[in-house]
């Protein structure tokens, strides 16, 4: 064989193992697509639930009373809270969800909602102007 056929030779080798390279890696990938989806669609349900936990204190008869009487404007705490990251936002449900049942339950006064409600509303403002 000479030398030409041999460069040849290598040549066409190298370069079906380079074609089949992109292909062979395109196969075996590290997250199965389906179980990527599922972790997609799980992620958006949690941050829907956390959001409408938050929305459904704010909308709280006691809590508009609330928001209404210190002049906070309400429309903008809650584009304010559809901006809060998912971290965030599962932070602020847990504490609405925590404040509903303690004012539920009696464990706390409309002074003691008050407060945390003011707090709840100055913690959103205050992440969202600090982006």
């Amino acid at each position: 064989m000479n030398l030409s056929a041999l460069r040849s030779l290598v040549s066409c080798i190298l370069a079906a193992a380079v074609a089949s390279t992109p292909v062979l890696a395109a196969e075996t990938h590290i997250v199965n697509p389906a179980e990527l989806q599922r972790e997609v669609l799980a992620a958006s349900g949690a941050r829907q639930r956390n959001l409408e936990a938050v929305n459904a204190f704010l909308a709280a008869p006691k809590v508009q009373e609330m928001l209404g009487s210190t002049g906070i404007d309400q429309t903008r705490v809650k584009t304010a809270v559809a901006s809060l990251n998912d971290e965030e936002l599962a932070r602020l449900a847990a504490r609405s969800e925590k404040a509903q049942a303690d004012f539920a339950a009696g464990r706390m006064d409309d002074r003691d909602l008050l407060l945390i409600m003011l707090g709840f509303v100055a913690l959103i403002l205050v992440i969202v102007a600090v982006r």
